[in-house]
Formats: structure tokens, C-alpha cells, sequence
């Protein structure tokens, strides 16, 4: 599998390799392995087709749980030994450690990508404030917990989940040191088959703690923000109504 951009910015293809390899050295879920990497190009193995069922799917939930457990050195902190830019679909967004999971996923996940949302005419002015007033609720720590940096996807939405023969294999991450929930959040919020099954056995292997489904919209900003920011105003509309929902469940 060769992907190629002629106008890839500086480290794009290269920050998915340093994902993938970062993910892959969690031991948890299957990762397409990086065959090489340069300026503008990547190939990766290649990754036969399969069918979704439970029992591949209840093996993912419990693999993501262990590359979650893998951990990371901080929150927002990129994959081991890379320094460069972290990318979501083709949009950079920061990468730089910080001290709390809630002021790192406002200030690098979510403020970033309303400018661009309201520029776009997909987020009213008025909305974004709304989104800004969640944000610092979400920065002053309202949803801050005792639990360690994760190694997460930061991209795991279906099409980024490969069934293939008896196991599920990822592919384009964003890889960096965040929370858990979110992407479970992102699986939720664009569906995946036998989604009940992974959470089951994730839940089985890693217990959720109490309140995660309230929290789903929470940690739905980020790819809700991302879409605003270029895949029309249906996603501003839901990227309010998250920020409604975070308003109300900080209280």
C-alpha cells in the first residue's frame, strides 16, 4: 500500500510513520507495519481484506486496552523520538506535553479548529463561543482525573479500522499521549460494526470509570471541531450541541 502527496507539508508522512511504529511497540492492536517512509511518500504492508465479527471485535477491544496501558510520557506528548508536527486527516495540530489532560485537549484539540469552522461558514460566531466557554471548563480541570497519559489513536474512526481475516489492524494515526475515552469517543461517533462487543471487551480487560457514556460528548469536541473546520455545517451544529452537553455535565 503506497500513499503518495506531491504537496505534503514538511514531517507529514513521516508523523504517521513515527504513529504507527510508536503504536505498534505497545504490543496491543495490530498496526500496518511501515515498509519505508520519505518526503511526500509512505508504504505500508498490505493489508488483506476481511469481515467484521465478535469475536475479531471483542480481540480489538481488548488489544486497544493494551496499547492504551502503554502508555505515554505526558499528555499531548508524540510518539517516542519524534519532534516533528502531528496531523489529523491532512490538518496539523500541536503536539507539546502538557501537565493536565483538560488543558492540553483545549488548547491543542479543539480551540484550534473553530477560527478555521467559522471562516468556513460552518460554525456560527455565536456558537463558537459556546465551544470557547466548554473549552475552559474543560482547561480548569472539570474533567480531569487520577489516570495516566494513554497511547492513543487520535484518529479512530471506522474507515481507520481494517477487518482483516481474525484480527483488526490500524491505520492513519495521530498518535499522542491523551485519554482513553476519547478514542472510544471517536468509535461511537462515526460507528463501527459490533461496537458494543469492543467496549464490552475493553471494559472487561481495563474497567471504565463510572460516567464514561455522560462523557462521550466530551471527548467528541476534538473530531467534532476538525470536521467543522471543513465538512460542512452539520458538524458545527454537533459541535455545539457537544458543548452544550459538556457545559451541563460540568455543572
Amino acid at each position: 500500500m503506497v500513499k503518495e502527496r506531491a504537496d505534503a507539508p514538511p514531517g507529514f508522512f513521516e508523523a504517521e510513520a513515527a504513529g504507527l511504529r510508536w503504536l505498534a511497540a505497545a504490543g496491543g492492536v495490530r498496526v500496518a507495519r511501515v515498509l519505508s517512509v520519505s518526503p511526500g511518500r509512505i508504504e505500508l504492508e498490505r493489508i488483506p481484506g476481511g469481515r467484521a465479527d465478535a469475536v475479531a471485535a471483542a480481540a480489538f477491544g481488548r488489544a486497544l486496552a493494551g496499547t492504551h496501558a502503554a502508555g505515554a510520557a505526558a499528555f499531548g506528548a508524540p510518539p517516542e523520538g519524534w519532534s516533528g508536527p502531528n496531523f489529523i486527516g491532512r490538518r496539523r495540530q500541536s503536539a507539546e506535553p502538557t501537565a493536565t489532560w483538560g488543558a492540553f485537549y483545549a488548547a491543542q484539540r479543539v480551540l484550534p479548529f473553530l477560527a478555521p469552522a467559522v471562516a468556513a461558514g460552518n460554525l456560527r460566531p455565536e456558537d463558537a463561543a459556546t465551544v470557547q466557554r466548554a473549552c475552559a471548563v474543560v482547561a480548569a480541570g472539570a474533567f480531569d482525573d487520577d489516570e495516566e497519559p494513554a497511547r492513543v489513536h487520535g484518529d479512530l474512526w471506522n474507515g481507520n479500522v481494517l477487518w482483516s481475516g481474525e484480527e483488526v489492524v490500524l491505520i492513519d494515526p495521530a498518535a499522542h499521549g491523551g485519554h482513553r475515552e476519547t478514542d472510544l469517543a471517536m468509535l461511537d461517533l462515526f460507528g463501527c460494526p459490533f461496537l458494543d462487543v469492543i467496549r464490552d471487551a475493553y471494559d472487561a480487560r481495563a474497567p471504565l470509570r463510572a460516567g464514561w457514556e455522560d462523557r462521550i460528548p466530551v471527548h467528541q469536541l476534538h473530531p467534532l471541531a476538525v470536521h467543522a473546520a471543513g465538512h460542512g455545517p452539520s458538524y458545527g451544529r454537533a459541535l455545539t450541541e457537544a458543548a452544550v452537553h459538556t457545559l451541563a455535565l460540568a455543572g
